[in-house]
């Protein structure tokens, strides 16, 4: 029962998940991303393992989700065949459409940025490391992953990631809740969902550490059951609901996502406009335009940080200027929106929905700088869009195949 443990550039959990494989019955097969993509078809499962593939650039996932070996795997599972993405291998299904399983293999949700809640504060975000307890949701599904589970299991494994937050609108969580699809919950040593941090790690709506699919077949997971012998009840029903037989058909769900809904930006009245440009090589950029030229879209990309910043006065902007908290002068520097326009074919600016690095910059200047008259600092990224071939307009291809946002986690506008 040969199992394929798929790897991407950045790709660092390969050994673990391996020896979970092997403690389960099963026998794990390296493959590489740039392997004959053919034989995949060969192997009985599919783990995509942990990591920080093509180094988590345009956000976790979203790269390696475009990848010709996605397809591949994507038509196994529509057979029936296991497939678990264990942290970015989550991000990766979440971002290629396996989880939840939408019609069209659509975006339903988004695995985004940390936010450890207490008591409705804002502890921390970013990269968290840590040992934290998992159970199988009261009404879970029954399915290729939970054979030898119940909610009394109290699982104790690691998280470590940056973006672990499951982020799902409020009819596709119903459905995914009356299916039993967002299969395990963070919980506490006793087994109770608490959503405040440190129980739930990483601010996921539900307490959410793994969602599947309808059939089953296919389950994202946030947490690592790979680095410990609590999570090999989880390999264990892989093998033996592969000896079983696979399921039947893979459904979609009934939800509908809605369109994705790009508007023009407008500078607030009063706001003050600081976009920064790279001095250095910005390998993010050559990355999302090599990803988008593999899918034919013959684009040129280039990125700039963008901040609009509310201040009482344009001393209080000069003074944040000068702090160099938004920006490393050694590396970075400002330049005019005039020269963008004139350069580039298509700009879009794409904010996160809850913009954790501009309540974090906000506190830093107020508290550590002194300055004071800040009425909000918003933190965006502009991915300026040309095309390599005369008159083509390819805004529409780039905006469908999702390389630059999310529409769960960000709002993207035409700059």
């Amino acid at each position: 029962m040969r199992i394929a443990i798929v790897q991407f550039p950045g790709s660092n959990c390969e050994r673990e998940t391996m020896l979970a494989v092997q403690r389960a019955g099963m026998e794990p097969v390296e493959f590489l991303w740039n392997q004959p993509r053919e034989l995949l078809r060969d192997f009985a499962g599919y783990i995509i393992v942990g990591g920080f593939s093509y180094e988590d650039r345009a956000r976790s996932g979203a790269i390696a989700a475009l990848d010709p070996v996605m397809s591949v795997i994507r038509e196994q599972s529509e057979l029936g065949k296991p497939v678990l993405g264990i942290c970015n291998g989550a991000q990766i299904l979440v971002e290629a459409g396996f989880v939840p399983g939408l019609a069209g293999n659509k975006i339903g949700m988004a695995l985004t940025d940390n936010k450890r809640m207490s008591q409705g504060q804002v502890l921390g975000a970013g990269f968290y490391n840590a040992w934290v307890h998992m159970r199988l949701t009261d009404d879970f599904q029954y399915n290729a992953f939970t054979r030898y589970l119940t909610p009394k299991n109290i699982l104790e494994v690691p998280v470590a990631h940056a973006e672990g937050r499951f982020v799902i609108p409020l009819g596709l969580l119903m459905e995914m809740q009356h299916q039993g699809l967002g299969l395990f919950q963070y919980c506490d040593f006793d087994g109770n969902i608490i959503d405040e941090f440190p129980t739930n790690p990483n601010g996921s709506v539900n307490n959410i550490a793994a969602v599947t699919n309808k059939a089953g077949n296919v389950m994202a997971m946030m947490p690592h059951p790979e680095r410990t012998s609590q999570g090999d009840a989880i390999f264990q029903s892989m093998r033996d609901y592969i000896h079983s037989g696979h399921a039947g058909s893979v459904r979609p769900l009934d939800y509908v996502p809605r369109p994705d809904d790009i508007k023009p930006f407008h500078l607030q009245k009063n706001a003050y406009e600081l976009i920064i440009d790279m001095i250095i090589t910005d390998n993010e950029a050559m990355s999302v335009q090599t990803a988008l030229n593999h899918l034919g879209i013959p684009a040129q990309i280039k990125r700039q940080v963008h901040w609009e910043i509310e201040c009482d006065s344009p001393d209080v902007f000069e003074k944040i200027i000068q702090s160099g908290v938004l920006f490393n002068d050694r590396k970075e520097m400002m330049v005019s929106s005039l020269d963008i326009k004139a350069q580039y074919q298509t700009s879009f600016l794409v904010r996160p929905k809850e913009d954790i690095i501009g309540q974090q910059k906000t506190q830093m200047l107020e508290h550590h700088f002194g300055i004071a008259g800040i009425r909000a600092l918003k933190h965006g990224v502009l991915w300026n869009v040309s095309s390599t071939q005369a008159q083509a307009d390819i805004s529409e291809h780039v905006i469908q195949s999702h390389i630059l946002f999310n529409p769960y986690a960000h709002d993207c506008y035409y700059y």
